[in-house]
């Protein structure tokens, strides 16, 4: 074993680099100082390096956690999170790589192929199964609550007595939200909000604890049926998209770690490399299910989610999306006893325009582009007052028991204001025989009349969308949508981030759709609720092509495309402009290491040398296996990859000849595969690539496994299970380059090397996540754990 000298020390061992100690945010971590870039100060390795003194003096006043919760987690955005690790996507090219590629056949290369495509039609079929089973239970769970007020309101409107409705309308979302709130803050905090900031860290490479998992799908599932059910401000879409997500990690792998059941499929997907392909698959499974769009699912997961990309897997993922929206449609259509429609919309239906509302003309196109501004500034201020109200619950909300009251008083509140909007509106319209209103509520209009106000707060989000799209001009008075849009914005903003499973993509497009319609309400009210609707949607999350195909898909009208893209780029431009998309913001406060598609603009004159992790730890090719098991059990120094070395004689570096794992040393570790027992009676088979894929992703932890004093004089040899081509860069390498080289090729460690291939140093994710452009220009953010 060597230790890489440098001249700061990542350890904290060396005492001239040594600061003092202080609280952080878990109240017990070592603060350490280290060396200085110009313009920058620098902090090192991926697990070692916390948080200055200098960076957020509030630390200091925290109260100590082993005596009392604080009743404030200081919370500051300069912050990058030591808790979240990175994914292995590049795939180790060992010798028992070679070997099995070696024996395995043509026709094991073809099984492996169509086992892929076997995998993304179960991902389709059990991602649409989902779906179905969301939208029947919301359905029916929605329509006794509103079956039950609406009766009782009519009741006591002409007797007196509607503070009862009122009562009764409030309890019945307090309860829903109330069972929703709890199990995601009791049972899986992770399956709160929409899923899809976490998911876009999971294909960015980053490993967020619990996000896959068999329980985040079931509290994921149960979570959002009880807030839409419960009457929030929220959508399916979110969820669904996460829900996919998980269903797609658990069928690639052909096992449950949870339940404990091994199905012994699929054994060779059992990578990070192969569930992030699946996971994409999935994500774009679920918005096919949402929208009924799979194209826009597929591009979906390539704007927003995927980074590492390939023809192949386009077109398995175009392929679960359109298992995904079959099974949906097939279900429901039998379900509901009707015709199997294979172009129908998914579970957000729109429904088509009609024909005469299709068409545009070019003096609109200014009216469009000026709508897209409107949406970009609304998306802005949505954000930024959504960004506060996330850092006021990450500082005072964040006991369970005060998350469940935050959502249960919003679902109040949200019932409290519908029924007061609805109570004081006096925009009465006449029933007709066809008319679609699922509840219309009489309230105080004449006989043969409905309250207007009660289409848009008496119903679910999406029957409220398609309402705002399709109802002929005339249904809706300015004030009725004037008062809806401020009080709903408010509302949905309010919402979105509270501990339940939620999404905001539905609440955006009502937002935008009764805006919208403000402008066309003389002209074509439905045209121009659809532009609304996109420029309020992608003001928020500032997507531009998916989304454009997404509602191009599901409204069924090719002719819209242009005018919603002309929509969608102008809103992110100006939204861009005042703040981050929502999901973005999200990530930053929840202080991930996500790496955007290019390095910070003007990061050229730093180099692989000032921003990579040093000294580092490596190993021998032939090593003491004391000496494994004392680097793997020190909780000071949790690293993941190790680069190997050889020593010449008279050498006291050696030179760089691989590169290994510590999930790889744990594998090793626990068959003990050491050198002097490979010709005795006490050495096991040899292993295989399926000893680690069984162990994985849950590898057991380095305390868990017991080495007598006799083994650990023993030695192992690591050249067979190293990876011996690791990605290597010079030390005067620039940032960008370092950038572009780790991204696109999805890797987890680039070693740096000198002029001779020895290690100088090794460059991490959080490495180069620490770097982004600031107002003042480049800054770099700080290491802390979270």
């Amino acid at each position: 074993m060597a230790n890489i000298a440098k001249k700061v020390s990542w350890s904290g061992k060396n005492d001239e680099t040594r600061g003092e100690r202080t609280p952080l945010l878990n109240g017990s971590e070592e603060v350490r100082y280290n060396r200085q870039v110009p313009g920058l100060s620098c902090l090192c390795h991926e697990q070692s390096l916390l948080l200055s003194l200098s960076l957020c003096p509030a630390l200091l006043e925290m109260q100590d956690p082993v005596r009392s919760r604080p009743k404030e987690i200081p919370h500051n955005e300069k912050l990058l999170s030591l808790k979240y690790e990175s994914l292995d996507y590049d795939n180790s090219e060992n010798q028992l790589f070679l070997e099995e590629e070696r024996r395995m056949s043509h026709m094991g290369f073809r099984c492996l192929e169509i086992s892929r495509w076997v995998i993304c039609g179960l991902i389709g079929v059990f991602t649409g199964l989902i779906a179905c089973f969301i939208d029947i239970v919301v359905e029916k769970l929605a329509g006794v609550k509103y079956s039950v007020v609406k009766k009782n309101i009519e009741m006591f409107t002409e007797v007196g007595g509607l503070s009862i409705s009122l009562l009764l309308w409030v309890v019945l979302n307090s309860a829903f939200v109330m069972v929703g709130a709890i199990i995601v803050t009791c049972f899986e905090p992770i399956a709160a909000g929409s899923g899809i900031p976490q998911i876009k860290c999971y294909l960015n490479g980053v490993k967020v604890p619990r996000v896959v998992r068999l329980k985040t799908l079931v509290v994921k599932v149960c979570g959002v049926i009880c807030s839409v059910a419960g009457g929030l401000a929220v959508g399916k879409e979110g969820p669904m998209i996460h829900s996919g997500a998980v269903v797609a990690a658990g069928v690639s792998q052909g096992r449950s770690t949870s339940l404990k059941k091994d199905f012994k499929i699929f054994e060779y997907f059992r990578r990070d490399t192969e569930k992030r392909d699946f996971v994409s698959a999935g994500a774009a499974a679920g918005v096919s299910a949402a929208f009924g769009a799979p194209v826009g699912g597929v591009l979906f997961s390539l704007e927003e989610g995927a980074s590492f990309w390939n023809q192949m897997l386009t077109w398995r993922i175009f392929f679960a999306s359109m298992i995904s929206t079959f099974t949906l449609n097939l279900v429901l259509s039998v379900y509901h006893n009707k015709t199997t429609e294979l172009s129908s919309p998914g579970l957000i239906n729109f429904g088509t325009f009609d024909l005469e509302c299709v068409q545009y003309s070019l003096y609109e196109i200014p009216l469009f582009i000026c709508m897209g501004a409107i949406g970009g500034l609304l998306g802005a201020l949505f954000n930024l007052l959504n960004y506060w109200l996330t850092i006021f619950r990450i500082r005072y909300v964040h006991r369970p028991c005060l998350q469940v009251m935050e959502a249960m008083m919003v679902a109040a509140v949200t019932a409290s204001v519908s029924f007061a909007m609805i109570y004081l509106s006096n925009d009465c319209k006449p029933l007709k025989m066809d008319n679609s209103e699922e509840y219309p509520l009489q309230l105080f209009c004449a006989d043969g009349e409905y309250n207007a106000m009660a289409t848009t707060f008496f119903n679910t989000p999406e029957r409220s969308v398609r309402s705002l799209f399709h109802n002929p001009r005339g249904t809706y008075n300015l004030l009725t949508l004037g008062f809806f849009t401020l009080t709903y914005f408010f509302l949905a903003c309010w919402t979105y981030g509270l501990m339940v499973s939620a999404g905001v993509f539905i609440p955006s497009l009502l937002i935008g759709a009764a805006w919208g319609r403000l402008f066309g309400i003389w002209a074509d009210p439905g045209k121009y609720a659809l532009m609304g609707a996109a420029a309020q949607l992608g003001g928020i999350v500032r997507m531009t092509l998916s989304l454009t195909v997404i509602l191009v898909e599901a409204t069924g009208n090719v002719t819209y495309g242009f005018p919603i893209m002309l929509v969608l780029m102008t809103a992110k431009i100006v939204g861009d402009y005042f703040i981050e998309g929502l999901y973005d913001i999200h990530i930053k406060l929840q202080s991930v290491p996500f790496l955007h598609w290019e390095a910070p603009a003007t990061s050229h004159w730093l180099t692989a040398r000032e921003v990579m992790s040093s000294p580092v730890t490596c190993f021998n090719q032939l090593e003491k296996v004391g000496t494994i098991m004392d680097f793997l059990s020190n909780t000071a120094t949790n690293h993941n990859g190790f680069p190997v070395i050889v020593q010449a004689s008279g050498e006291q570096v050696g030179k760089l000849c691989g590169l290994i794992l510590r999930s790889q040393l744990i594998v090793l570790l626990k068959h003990k595969v050491f050198v002097e027992r490979a010709h005795s009676r006490l050495h096991q088979r040899k292993l295989q690539l399926k000893d680690f894929r069984d162990a994985y992703p849950r590898f057991p932890p380095i305390q868990s496994i017991h080495v007598s004093q006799d083994e650990r004089e023993c030695m192992m040899d690591l050249s067979e299970f190293m990876n011996p081509t690791p990605y290597t860069v010079p030390q005067e390498t620039s940032l960008p380059r370092v950038f572009k080289l780790f991204r696109a090729l999805g890797l987890r460690h680039l070693v740096v090397v000198d002029d001779v291939n020895k290690v100088v140093g090794l460059v991490t994710r959080k490495d180069l996540a620490r770097y982004h452009m600031g107002k003042h220009g480049l800054e770099e953010l700080h290491l802390a754990q979270m």
